[in-house]
């Protein structure tokens, strides 16, 4: 992942409610499934394995967070426990086979989430967040990125 993706992805969690904050974990879980088979292609074996390290970081991410007192979420437990052993067999076969597997799976969750956060009007889960504003200026071709930060006290006392 770019510099500026993981900067990207800060952002966007800084600002994520609930169940945006679930897609952006999908997305990421589409983009380390990227490298994976990146790596796979150039028989890279220690990028591969490093990015199924961080696809089942994710995954273990979006276990934790699972309400398990729900029927819902006992039927995504079985399913993120299915992935992660398909992520087990493509580390350890080198191959990206099982990776097919898994991203059809988040593809189909990442769409049904889509769905779900457009209709989540939760306020964002870091209210004490700075304000980023973004825009172009007089420059060319630049974007620049202002904090706005009328907040001063963002929950820490001294």
């Amino acid at each position: 992942m770019t510099k500026e993706l993981k900067q990207e992805f800060t952002l966007r969690i800084t600002q994520a409610n609930k169940t945006q904050l679930i897609t952006i974990l999908y997305e990421m879980v589409l983009l380390y499934l990227d490298e994976a088979k990146e790596a796979c292609a150039v028989e890279d074996k220690a990028a591969y394995k490093n990015a199924i390290r961080k696809i089942r970081d994710c995954m273990n991410e979006l276990t934790l967070s699972l309400h398990l007192e729900y029927e819902l979420a006992q039927n995504l437990l079985q399913l993120y426990q299915y992935i992660n052993s398909e992520l087990v067999k493509a580390s350890i076969h080198f191959d990206t086979e099982n990776l097919a597997h898994v991203e059809s799976i988040i593809k189909k969750l990442h769409g049904a989430y889509k769905q779900i956060e457009a209709q989540d009007t939760s306020k964002p889960i870091m209210g004490n967040a700075q304000a980023v504003y973004a825009g172009l200026t007089y420059g060319r071709n630049t974007l620049t990125e202002n904090i706005s930060d009328s907040i001063t006290n963002r929950g820490f006392f001294v």
